[in-house]
């Protein structure tokens, strides 16, 4: 099947392209970039889609997702997870291992890749566990799950507290270039903890998480790493002292990169006011001067990618009371409105920020995704900048619900999302 998307406004990063074109698709392959008004044949087999007045984009990489499959099924599946990740605009993503089983050797790799081939909309790539059960103690299959085709390895979810099994995980991932994605947290400073530790917590009788408990973390991994040569990630950086870490870090020529997620810079804990059960993620949200650093971090390319963090749950969980209730928000179906404000507040240009969900995570994982050049799978994103909506969690393609966004009016959303050249028009 041929496609051709015309008269567009294309972005692409990855070839310093940022001009009105067309895009030519052919057998689920971008053939080429054309310039605007270049003619079509009269052909009925050709389909043309009309995007004048819309950005042209690779299709989003979200770099840090929980599918929930397997084990538990009735949070989220490969099925709703991926169908939720085209409606946002994600054509690729790129899944936590705390399964039930959890992701820790090649056959539960194999399953999650058998499942996505027969029931995926996008593309999924499996990110193993660092150690067995994710229990922090013994290192995983490496080698044989990054055979079967684990992208990366982390025990997210729960910090990796041995420093020992940390520092061969990162002699292993020099080994594998691969990336150790860092779940930093002291659990003996969180020490149960539910929330940011400060006035609120104090106020509401909440056990608070201080931002050490990231920060230490984070400095012992940069350390390991510094002392290994071994390619280190920082998953949903939260504070301030977190972004000067790997700032420094960076400044230094270390091989470390940072995400953060939505979240972290459109929310404060002000959210959790009300024992909101659906502001309770982890790391938890932070102050108004964490977000003015994250924003100042994205900025200057101190913090690299911006995924979700997606973690769906079932809406009885959530209605716990909060000390019960898990951390985690459904964030695939919003992630484009809410980082869109960045390039509204003047933060980033739109370039910047497709780059962070684009071609910067591809970079990081070494995937042939994030770019339109030809060739390629058409992975495509079609975006009307001047949509404006408002976050309604029922509507969800997601089964989690749970969203601290809810009423929230946005500007800017996917309209169509190609993945190997099939539609999904929203």
């Amino acid at each position: 099947m041929k496609i051709v998307i015309k008269d567009g406004h294309i972005i692409d990063p990855s070839q310093g392209i940022d001009r009105v074109g067309d895009i030519l698709i052919e057998d689920g392959k971008i053939k080429e970039i054309t310039d605007q008004g270049t003619k079509v044949k009269n052909d009925p087999e050709i389909r043309i889609i009309n995007a004048q007045g819309m950005i042209i984009i690779p299709g989003l990489i979200d770099m840090h997702v929980h599918l929930r499959e397997p084990g538990f099924e009735y949070k989220e599946t490969i099925q709703t997870g991926t169908m939720a990740a085209v409606k946002g605009g994600f054509t690729t993503v790129c899944c936590m291992p705390n399964t039930f089983p959890v992701n820790d050797n090649a056959s539960v790799t194999e399953f999650i890749k058998r499942k996505a081939s027969q029931e995926g909309h996008c593309a999924v790539l499996p990110i193993g566990a660092i150690t067995k059960g994710q229990k922090g103690q013994e290192l995983a299959e490496i080698g044989t799950m990054r055979n079967e085709g684990c992208i990366a390895f982390s025990d997210d979810g729960q910090p990796v507290m041995n420093s020992l099994t940390m520092r061969r995980a990162l002699e292993y991932s020099k080994s594998f270039d691969v990336p150790v994605i860092s779940h930093s947290e002291d659990l003996t400073l969180s020490d149960d903890g539910v929330m940011n530790e400060g006035l609120i917590s104090v106020t509401l009788g909440l056990k608070g998480i201080p931002p050490e408990a990231e920060q230490i973390m984070i400095f012992r991994d940069i350390l390991l790493a510094e002392l290994t040569g071994g390619r280190l990630h920082i998953a949903h950086v939260s504070t301030e002292g977190s972004v000067n870490l790997i700032r420094n870090a960076k400044n230094r020529g270390m091989n470390v990169t940072a995400e953060t997620c939505p979240h972290y810079f459109s929310l404060t804990e002000d959210a959790v006011q009300g024992y909101n059960t659906n502001a309770k993620v982890n790391p938890p949200l932070r102050t108004l001067r964490d977000i003015a650093a994250i924003k100042e971090g994205l900025k200057d390319g101190t913090i690299d990618v911006i995924a979700t963090d997606h973690a769906p749950h079932h809406r009885d969980e959530k209605m716990r009371a909060f000390d019960m209730a898990p951390f985690g928000i459904s964030g695939l179906e919003t992630a484009l409105g809410l980082s869109l404000r960045l390039v509204q507040e003047d933060i980033l240009t739109l370039p910047q920020l497709i780059e962070k969900m684009t071609l910067n995570p591809a970079k990081i994982f070494r995937i042939n995704k994030g770019t339109l050049r030809g060739g390629m799978d058409a992975d495509i994103l079609v975006v009307d900048e001047k949509k404006e909506y408002t976050v309604h969690a029922e509507r969800f393609i997601s089964k989690g619900k749970n969203t601290p966004f809810e009423g929230w009016e946005l500007k800017g959303a996917p309209v169509l999302t190609m993945y190997k050249g099939k539609i999904y028009e929203w």
